[in-house]
């Protein structure tokens, strides 16, 4: 059998996943979810603050996430505790929550950012009204989880956005909701979201006694 001439392995060149770790990301664990605010605050990133807590809050994809503007935040002077939109990738509406810790951080970094309901709630420091992009959110979520010990192959934008249904599953059980709060079509695409590892698969059992 012969080797096509637009074969990578014909050339010597590795495949592009060679050393890579591929599949799902891992979900965030509480204890390491505290870890990166408390580098963030100590830091005085507070944009990255608001940009991380609402990642975990909205479960939104990077795609979402970025393009996130300010009135879809805001309402009159405070943050809403409840918000919408629509995703790029099904076009569907998917709502999500905003929690107090969140507000707070958002609140915090819209006063400094300043600008319109119009405008990105994070802007890119490159495009003139552009909003950051996909890629600089990924460099920095590694950043995040590299500066609290964590490998960064393992870890990246989707878990964070795997993060809090993995929590909410682990507590509830319920596959419905979180379909319902990731936006799925079908429960097909949930059943590999809420990420229960063997560690924590033991733990379960360990405190179930019959």
């Amino acid at each position: 059998m012969g080797i096509s001439q637009y074969d990578p392995a014909a050339a010597g060149r590795p495949a592009w996943n060679a050393g890579r770790q591929v599949g799902a990301k891992r979900a965030l664990k509480v204890r390491q979810i505290w870890s990166i605010r408390f580098f963030l605050d100590r830091e005085g990133r507070m944009r990255d603050r608001a940009l991380f807590d609402l990642a975990i809050d909205s479960k939104l994809r990077g795609c979402d996430l970025v393009k996130i503007k300010i009135g879809t935040l805001v309402a009159g002077p405070a943050i809403r505790t409840r918000s919408m939109v629509i995703q790029q990738k099904t076009g569907r509406p998917v709502q999500f929550e905003i929690t107090a810790d969140t507000r707070a951080s958002l609140l915090a970094w819209l006063e400094r950012r300043g600008g319109t309901i119009d405008d990105y709630a994070f802007p890119s420091r490159v495009v003139q009204d552009g909003h950051l992009s996909t890629r600089q959110y990924a460099r920095l979520v590694d950043e995040w989880v590299t500066a609290i010990g964590l490998t960064p192959e393992e870890y990246g934008t989707h878990s964070l956005r795997r993060t809090k249904a993995s929590l909410i599953y682990k507590a509830t059980g319920n596959l419905r909701a979180i379909q319902i709060l990731l936006g799925h079509s079908k429960i097909e695409n949930t059943v590999r979201y809420p990420g229960v590892d063997v560690d924590d698969a033991l733990s379960l059992s360990e405190a179930t006694e019959i």
